[in-house]
């Protein structure tokens, strides 16, 4: 299975509470260890997420500066343990404008996990959905170009041989984490046939939901409708709708609940 998490809201949900926007991203780094945990116990194959968005550039310098210092610490400070649970990291996105410390650093982490054979970690850095496609259109291009390929070949399949995730499954389920359903150039070849999962918390963050699971919760089972599961607190503290039913099972159940528990607490 692969699952892919738009990591979205953090900067909101500290605007909300008052607090600084980088204590939100914050958060949003220790929601992903939690998620890469529980994706380690539920023997997810692939876990993508969107750390930073080609977007993201335009945001204030300062806010630019915090993103990128928490990947760096995240990788520094994670990596060892993410090597010694047997994780591969892989990185997709622009690296070529980065700065040298930053390619090192990411190229650093998929060398050292390259052998592993668990989670494949997929962080999409830099990274965005049209930009990837305008690059594999340019290298089936230049190939036409040169008379090694054919225009009549080119097919769905030849475009994801093109691009960064060539070699990776296409998502399953995309996950947002803010609750809005939007992609925002996420894997947007990819996710043509993913589910896509809402996960709303009150207040824009995961805080309630810890105790909507440890306490009392009504699962309702909704047939013959697109909606599988519906997950509310009696206190209406906290509502995770999952799209689709190729996710009906019990053990679908298990894997929502797990990774909503681990995205937003």
């Amino acid at each position: 299975m692969h699952v892919g998490i738009i990591m979205d809201g953090n900067g909101r949900w500290a605007a909300a509470k008052g607090l600084p926007r980088l204590e939100g991203h914050r958060r949003g780094v220790e929601a992903l260890r939690k998620a890469v945990r529980s994706a380690i116990e539920l023997n997810i194959d692939f876990l993508t997420v969107y750390s930073f968005s080609t977007e993201n550039w335009s945001r204030p310098v300062q806010e630019v500066m915090d993103l990128i210092g928490l990947l760096k610490r995240f990788i520094r400070n994670d990596l060892a343990d993410l090597h010694n649970q047997n994780v591969r990291v892989r990185i997709i996105g622009e690296r070529i404008s980065l700065a040298p410390d930053l390619k090192k650093l990411l190229n650093e982490a998929e060398d050292i996990t390259k052998s592993n054979t668990g989670l494949c970690l997929i962080v999409a850095f830099n990274y965005g959905g049209r930009q990837e496609l305008a690059q594999a259109m340019q290298k089936i291009a230049a190939e036409v170009r040169a008379g090694t390929l054919s225009a009549s070949a080119i097919t769905p399949e030849l475009i994801s041989a093109h691009l960064d995730t060539h070699d990776i499954p296409d998502p399953d389920v995309i996950i947002r984490t803010s609750g809005e359903q939007r992609l925002s150039n996420f894997l947007l070849w990819q996710a043509a046939y993913a589910e896509f999962a809402r996960v709303v918390a009150a207040g824009g963050h995961g805080a309630p939901l810890r105790a909507a699971l440890n306490q009392s919760l009504r699962i309702a089972l909704i047939a013959a409708t697109p909606v599988v599961f519906v997950l509310l607190s009696f206190g209406r503290q906290v509502a995770v709708l999952i799209g689709g039913s190729a996710y009906a099972g019990a053990a679908g159940l298990l894997l929502w609940l797990t990774l909503a528990r681990a995205i937003l607490l």
